[in-house]
């Protein structure tokens, strides 16, 4: 029904009363006339009525909306130790797909604040990542990010092509959108796996954090090259060497100017110039320094070719490198209340997101973001004899060639041995002093004495033989393959690519990839709780486990002097 404002009701009801007053009998149409309004009024009122119901109705269904979206969480994290799965459930019911109680429009909005939900989930991931575990295990990285990309595709060619008698090229798309992982639910399951372990911090979550970032920029690329597909098919013209080399090149730039220009350009501006008077400002200079750069990455990204996701991430880990480390420095505090407190200190960028964003992302734009995911998946096409076996039988065998991504850290941990917490925390200490040289004193011979790690690293006890070393990485690795099973929207953004814009994806094809999206998307994380749920601490403990950051020193400082 068309808005009309109470001012438009009264002049309607006026005009409507006065054009029933018989010309013929004016005293008698006058004297009557408020019978006659009364009348009109109450034929009226009921549209009125039947608006103001329609709108309690939509309001009910928003707030049983969300408070589905929160229970599934909560049941879903207690019950099967993963809490993405119940916001996808309630995306199926509430959405297309099966009841369609949401309509369309709210359907689309929702979807684009999921994504804005997916932006802030990979940007704080980008905050929280460690710099120096992520350069330190980028080898590693890369061979599991490898794995992950070049099994599904061989493995799908393999059952699709040879086995079902899809197409090639239809194999081919099927295959690079199961090779994608999906960013968003690795972050979201890292995060919320563990409460006593932050798998963010420890060496395997730095392996899986890269690992997943370069999946996730070769599932962008894959699906601007699917994308246009279809114009390749009927048009010659189209240059098939830049369509696949820009967002392949835009992506490596930015992974290379990011570091190069952060460290000695920017970096260096921001802590001689700017760095001291945002200690005047607490959190209102980090937010508004926060949304500048993460919009100037995204559009970045966007222009250039690349994943607005990776811009996200790239956005979060430049503005942790950003500030000085000195321990002198404004932003390095122990908690978000000395950087409130101090006049000389600011809470740091990851304090200020706490404060202000990470509530309504977590309760907010997350659900909705795993939702979305259910509004895009067509759940009543999904129950075919063939679609079922088709499917299952896809995914167990996309389940395996994500599993074998693990593998590569007991290979790992035989080939060389990782650093144990104590080297890692005297080799933190050295770059840390070559990085502050003329702030913290060392260059000038005035400073602390640096630690020596060669000391360090001979006093170190624990896994010291390469049999131990595998041995200590069987449960790392089975978290690593675990956490990179889950495809999400990636996967199901390459397929429907593939099926809307391309002649090549059958229906039949598309229903097996959504099955295999779907069913890896809902395992993965199940098979992280649990892993993470017995064996998380001897994991945290362990060579791939937790590793002693800047704020361990600084604890140790301030304890040692006493503050």
């Amino acid at each position: 029904m068309r808005y009309v404002s109470p001012t438009g009701w009264i002049e309607r009801a006026r005009a409507r009363a006065e054009s029933l007053v018989p010309e013929t009998q004016e005293g008698f149409g006058r004297a009557s006339l408020a019978w006659q309004a009364k009348a009109v009024a109450a034929s009226l009122v009921a549209p009125v009525v039947a608006s103001c119901s329609t709108m309690s109705l939509r309001i009910l269904i928003i707030i049983s909306f969300f408070t589905f979206l929160w229970l599934a969480e909560y049941v879903s994290s207690k019950v099967i130790r993963a809490g993405i799965i119940g916001p996808i459930a309630i995306g199926i019911i509430y959405g297309k797909p099966l009841a369609n109680i949401l309509e369309r429009t709210w359907q689309e909005t929702f979807l684009y604040l999921g994504y804005i939900g997916l932006i802030l989930i990979i940007f704080e991931g980008g905050l929280t990542a460690r710099m120096d575990l992520l350069k330190a295990n980028f080898s590693l990285s890369v061979c599991a990010a490898a794995t992950g990309v070049i099994l599904p595709i061989a493995f799908s060619y393999l059952l699709l092509y040879l086995g079902y008698g899809y197409g090639a090229v239809e194999s081919f798309i099927i295959g690079a959108a199961l090779s994608a992982t999906s960013l968003g639910t690795t972050f979201a399951v890292i995060s919320g796996a563990s409460k006593s372990v932050d798998l963010s911090q420890t060496r395997v979550g730095a392996v899986l954090v890269s690992a997943a970032v370069i999946d996730d920029v070769t599932g962008l690329v894959m699906s601007s090259v699917i994308h246009d597909l279809g114009d390749l098919a009927g048009d010659s013209s189209v240059n098939l060497g830049w369509l696949i080399g820009r967002p392949i090149l835009a992506s490596a730039l930015m992974a290379i100017l990011t570091p190069v220009l952060s460290k000695w350009v920017l970096a260096p501006f921001f802590r001689k110039f700017i760095e001291r008077r945002f200690a005047k400002f607490d959190h209102i200079s980090n937010i508004v320094l926060m949304i500048l750069v993460l919009c100037a990455f995204i559009s970045i990204a966007a222009y250039a070719g690349t994943s607005i996701l990776f811009g996200a991430f790239l956005a979060g880990s430049f503005l942790t490198y950003l500030p000085s480390k000195h321990p002198e420095g404004p932003f390095v505090v122990l908690s978000r209340e000395e950087g409130e407190n101090q006049k000389h200190k600011s809470p740091t960028f990851v304090h200020t997101f706490e404060a202000y964003c990470l509530d309504f992302q977590k309760f907010v734009l997350e659900p909705l973001f795993f939702a979305s995911i259910g509004f895009a998946i067509p759940f009543l096409d999904l129950w075919t004899g063939s679609a079922i076996w088709h499917g299952v039988v896809y995914t167990l065998l996309m389940l395996l060639s994500k599993f074998f991504v693990g593998v590569w850290i007991p290979i790992w941990a035989a080939v060389k041995r990782p650093r144990k917490p104590e080297e890692e925390k005297a080799i933190q200490r050295e770059k840390e002093a070559e990085a502050d040289g003329g702030e913290n004193g060392n260059a000038n011979g005035n400073g602390p004495p640096r630690p020596n790690i060669r000391r360090v690293q001979s006093t170190v006890k624990g896994i010291d033989t390469p049999t131990q070393a595998a041995g200590g990485g069987s449960w790392p690795g089975l978290l690593l393959g675990a956490a990179m099973v889950a495809r999400g929207e990636i996967g199901l953004l390459i397929v429907e690519i593939g099926y809307n814009n391309t002649p090549y994806v059958t229906s039949a094809g598309f229903l097996t990839a959504i099955w295999a999206i779907l069913l890896n998307t809902i395992i993965g994380p199940i098979v992280v709780g649990i892993v993470v749920s017995y064996r998380g601490d001897s994991i945290g403990k362990g060579a791939w486990g937790l590793v002693p950051g800047p704020q361990a020193d600084l604890e140790e400082t301030r304890h040692q002097n006493g503050e």
